[in-house]
């Protein structure tokens, strides 16, 4: 079988358009000189595109002609959930839940997907990490049993979207996006083209139909979103549930919301029940019975919301030449900071001492509003004295021993009088000294012996 030659280039005038399949010097029909040049071969890459006039619901309108009637928020029946979101749920939408494994992602969403159908709306929970038996049992621990909150175990994106054709739900929820795979690309569930298609199609159905949908999403070791960057910018809001194992506290932090505020932040507990909202968890992070050396309430700052946090302190006598200091809900570096500042400034020795500072409910306070509670509190524990119930302190601490003011301040004196603290410790005493002095636990001054008089060095007879 002969096999084909490639077709001889071509060499065309750039003056009249004349071709030939040789190169020669002048062209063959207008005689000119030097105006024949090879021509590129057609490859057929380059494809010219058409416009497409859009139809009539499509058309360009002006901003001020647009309206939002038709895209109102729906509660999610979860309250603080919908603080997060800005309100609850835009129609529409795509959001991204992401966590540590074992935090309480699927929880949580299962417990939204039966508030909401408890309000009439009609739920798909996919799951592709779970059977429909496994998902039953923890809905009948938490009581999330619904006629209207329909079940699928699925792993593959055209089975998910003929269940979403089949039920026709008013909210869908994939748990997780990284372990659904579709056909129309290559390589295994939870690689990056796959969860880019993946992500991609159920956006495009959300908008389509303004359907809301809330994928789960995994996280790397570092505990960011597992998958490619472009999940988080797809989709429209992007929240993180964290908790620590060891305690029933549970936040969601919006880290992207393009339908409100990314600075709020919602409260949950895990119970043997399930998860419970916190609307007010300002009894969480204090202590109980009466005050004790050692301890000291800040007002920090999660979100817009403010929350009392007890610090705890503790010293004891030690004769090792490096004395320990074991910190727990606390920056590390700053206690250290701090027990400096307080022995230079507050004249309170503290390096020769063994001393554990911790925060009360296992929350985390790192904002340098609670340098001075942290001052306060290990003070206290040197001296032996208590501070009341009714004070509570926020500052910042600098090295020459001056208290700064610090953020969103009026609202962490309006909360401390909301909860009943009559005295707020805070910049206006602008030197540690000064604070110290303001809750009793400075130590008091040595009293100086009485000078000795001139006939007491009399001799006695």
């Amino acid at each position: 079988m002969a096999t084909r030659r490639p077709a001889p280039p071509a060499f065309v005038c750039t003056e009249c358009g004349w071709t030939t399949s040789k190169w020669v010097g002048r062209c063959g029909e207008c005689q000119q000189w030097g105006t024949v040049q090879e021509q590129a071969a057609k490859t057929g890459i380059v494809r010219q595109m058409s416009p497409i006039a859009p139809g009539a619901d499509r058309a360009a309108k002006p901003i001020t002609q647009i309206t939002t009637a038709e895209t109102p928020r729906r509660s999610s029946g979860v309250g603080e959930f919908d603080r997060v979101l800005g309100g609850g749920i835009v129609p529409g939408a795509a959001i991204l839940l992401s966590g540590e494994p074992g935090v309480g992602k699927s929880t949580l969403l299962l417990e939204v997907a039966a508030q909401a159908a408890r309000g009439g709306r009609r739920v798909l929970y996919a799951s592709a990490e779970e059977s429909q038996a496994q998902v039953r049992l923890r809905a009948e621990r938490t009581g999330a049993l619904h006629d209207e909150l329909y079940l699928a175990s699925e792993t593959d994106l055209a089975t998910v979207l003929g269940h979403i054709d089949e039920v026709k739900p008013e909210l869908v929820i994939v748990d997780s996006v990284q372990t659904v795979a579709s056909s129309l690309s290559d390589g295994a569930a939870g690689q990056p083209s796959q969860v880019r298609e993946v992500a991609a199609t159920l956006i495009r159905v959300a908008k389509e139909r303004h359907l809301p949908v809330i994928l789960v999403g995994h996280v790397t070791k570092d505990g960011q979103v597992a998958g490619p960057r472009i999940l988080e910018h797809l989709v429209d809001v992007v929240c993180h549930f964290e908790g620590d194992r060891q305690t029933a506290l549970r936040f969601i932090r919006a880290l992207k919301n393009r339908f409100g505020p990314t600075d709020e932040v919602g409260c949950f507990e895990m119970t043997g029940d399930g998860i419970a909202e916190v609307p007010d968890p300002s009894g969480l992070f204090l202590g109980h019975g009466q005050a004790e050396p050692g301890t000291c309430v800040a007002i920090a700052m999660e979100g817009r919301r403010a929350l009392p946090v007890e610090v705890q302190a503790l010293t004891v006598d030690t004769a090792a030449p490096n004395p320990r200091r074991v910190v727990s809900g606390l920056d590390a570096a700053r206690v250290a900071m701090v027990l400096a500042i307080l022995e230079k400034r507050g004249g309170i020795p503290t390096s020769k001492l063994d001393v554990y500072v911790s925060t009360v409910g296992g929350v985390r306070f790192t904002e340098p509003a609670a340098d001075l509670a942290i001052a306060i509190a290990v003070a206290g524990a040197i001296t032996g004295v208590s501070v009341p119930r009714t004070v509570a302190a926020v500052g910042e601490l600098s090295l020459a021993g001056e208290i700064r003011p610090v953020t969103q301040a009026g609202q962490r004196r309006n909360e401390a009088a909301r909860l009943g603290y009559t005295q707020v410790v805070d910049e206006r005493s602008e030197k540690l000294a000064d604070a110290l002095a303001a809750v009793k636990t400075r130590p008091p001054r040595r009293s100086q012996p009485a000078p000795r008089r001139r006939e007491d060095d009399i001799p006695p007879f």
